[in-house]
């Protein structure tokens, strides 16, 4: 246990709607030893009564929290992400919050959380942005959980976990990471791997692939030089047959 995680440990808070919720998470991130707020798109105001009510001492938390428009955008600088996730949605195994939580406090990382809007969670197209997926047991009865009791639940086992080990090599940023996906996107239509209609179903798959690869920055860097070759030789290809195309 440790009283002071690692303030690189951000907790995510996608389309949040519920300002109550929202001064809730805030106590309870204080009350587990983290301080880094991001919400995307929240639906409610942060400073009204209702939420600064709910946060009680945590006011500094609430009044901190870093709003944007978009998961990438919270996520920068990140080398790690894990998001909650419900059993239906995904393929990916879905792991409890004690085994795969730890895993964001590696001392000299950035990390993320993410946490889906009170009515929906997290759609595909938003768990993409994740590595790592949990899943947090309930009865059977009712599976359903609060947003704040899910963030309440994730921040108490971070704060319960022993601190590992740092890494030998530091994995490459999330935002990185995300260009190279938009590279390799634009490089696969380019040579018709990928067609338009059928291209974000694949790329969530070659996302799911390089995410579990935990590539490091020179990993990724290797990666992208190959397909600036690809796209060089299929440049230079192009350029040599319209070129013979105007001598005919």
């Amino acid at each position: 246990m440790s009283e002071t995680l690692p303030s690189q440990v951000r907790i995510v808070l996608v389309e949040p709607a519920g300002a109550l919720n929202v001064g809730s998470i805030a106590r309870v991130m204080k009350n587990m030893g983290l301080s880094q707020l991001v919400l995307v798109n929240p639906t409610c105001d942060l400073q009204s009564d209702d939420a600064r009510k709910m946060a009680m001492r945590a006011i500094d938390v609430l009044e901190a929290a870093q709003i944007v428009d978009s998961i990438p955008e919270a996520l920068v600088g990140c080398h790690r992400a894990i998001a909650t996730a419900v059993r239906s949605r995904i393929d990916s195994p879905l792991e409890h919050p004690r085994e795969a939580l730890p895993w964001l406090l590696e001392p000299g990382l950035n990390t993320a959380l993410l946490f889906g809007s009170e009515d929906r969670g997290l759609s595909n197209e938003e768990l993409k942005y994740a590595q790592r997926f949990v899943y947090i047991p309930t009865s059977d009865r009712y599976r359903s959980l609060n947003l704040a009791q899910a963030v309440a639940i994730c921040c108490y086992e971070l704060f319960q976990a022993p601190i590992p080990d740092a890494t030998l090599s530091i994995p490459c940023s999330l935002d990185a990471l995300d260009r190279a996906y938009q590279h390799l996107e634009s490089v696969l239509l380019d040579i018709g791997y990928l067609q338009p209609h059928t291209a974000a179903s694949r790329m969530e798959k070659f996302r799911h692939l390089f995410n579990r690869a935990n590539l490091s920055e020179a990993e990724l860097s290797l990666l992208r030089g190959i397909l600036r070759q690809v796209e060089w030789a299929t440049h230079d290809r192009t350029s040599e047959q319209t070129s013979k195309d105007s001598r005919t």
